[in-house]
């Protein structure tokens, strides 16, 4: 059954300056190769999963007992111009409401990424959980902002994990890298991405032709957004629920940017689904 949450909110006021953009060497999966106390902002631990730069977790724990992990993956069309620094808000607001968050950094287009770099570091990081001590990994939500959020349900459909993905929230996600690319998305980001135009040889990196996922994920989005179209979330959740899967449209608003707001209704909305989850 197809479920639609909507939610009519007002929109947002200015969005802050950190976010005003849409947003080598392989690791070895699931080791985390350093820990440095206090590199993180905030008191986060910052941990290293490979010997590329850009391998790395920031690591904020609640201050109370985890109600489980939640992968903070941040977007900026795959493109090396953009950093983990866009998830560290929601990083903080989620440890503030008792999660345990896991905010990742990746090789993107510009500075080693691409296919398979960018999805073999986002696997590496997630698997790396299994080495840090004293977490609860019964629960582990990706989090993701637009080309975050593909990575986000990417992650969670992706064979034989070393950590398994239990729940997937996509934040304005770019859900369907073929309809992406016809429509030249990021100035033709998913391209970029691929190395070639995206087509359907491309199945094992696309989320719109992984459906269905055993895993249930929400598609958070607004019609208002002029970065990402609506469009792709009602696609993904449409074709998802007819093929069998748990999968749930949650409608805000706030453009492109208010999902990754922690003072925005649209995060509140997300709040709620995290309520739900544990």
């Amino acid at each position: 059954m197809r479920r639609r949450t909507f939610l009519a909110l007002p929109a947002l006021g200015l969005v802050p300056c950190a976010v005003l953009s849409a947003c080598s060497r392989a690791p070895t999966p699931g080791r985390a190769h350093g820990v440095s106390q206090g590199a993180g902002q905030d008191g986060a631990v910052r941990i290293t999963y490979g010997d590329d730069p850009s391998q790395l977790v920031e690591l904020h724990r609640p201050s109370t007992a985890s109600r489980g992990v939640v992968v903070v993956i941040h977007g900026g069309f795959w493109k090396s111009a953009y950093d983990h620094t866009l998830g560290t808000p929601l990083a903080r607001a989620l440890a503030e409401r008792g999660w345990t968050a896991w905010n990742i950094e990746y090789r993107r287009v510009g500075n080693g990424g691409g296919t398979p770099e960018t999805f073999d570091d986002v696997a590496a990081a997630i698997d790396a959980l299994a080495d840090v001590d004293g977490l609860d990994l019964s629960t582990v939500v990706t989090l993701g902002h637009s080309a975050g959020g593909h990575l986000a349900v990417w992650a969670a459909g992706r064979p034989d994990p070393g950590v398994r993905v239990t729940h997937a929230i996509s934040q304005a996600g770019v859900l369907d890298l073929v309809a992406s690319d016809r429509a030249g998305l990021g100035g033709g980001a998913a391209a970029a991405l691929l190395g070639h135009p995206a087509g359907a040889g491309d199945a094992q990196w696309d989320p719109q032709q992984q459906i269905p996922l055993d895993v249930p994920v929400w598609a958070v989005h607004a019609p208002d957004d002029d970065t990402v179209p609506f469009a792709q979330a009602e696609a993904y959740v449409d074709a998802a629920t007819a093929a069998g899967a748990e999968a749930t449209l949650v409608e805000v608003t706030g453009g492109h940017f208010g999902v990754i707001d922690p003072d925005s209704d649209a995060w509140a909305a997300q709040l709620e689904v995290l309520d739900a989850i544990g």
